[in-house]
């Protein structure tokens, strides 16, 4: 079973979160979210992810963008 709706309450949330803590448009964040790993493991089920609340995705999503 996808799980779609949650997603879909929880990337808004990241990409405000990237837009602030980053200075960027909300399309560069949406677009910086997305082509994350951190993406790829909230869009895969089997990771759980998609149970976690925005701000711990978003933690991921900095300590992604730290190590690059």
């Amino acid at each position: 079973m996808a799980h779609g709706l949650a997603k879909s309450l929880i990337i808004p949330e990241i990409v405000k979160l990237i837009a602030e803590k980053y200075t960027v448009p909300e399309k560069k964040a949406l677009d910086m979210f997305y082509t994350s790993a951190t993406a790829a493991s909230l869009d895969n089920d089997e990771t759980g992810l998609y149970g976690q609340s925005p701000l711990y995705t978003f933690s991921l999503f900095e300590e992604e963008v730290s190590v690059k």
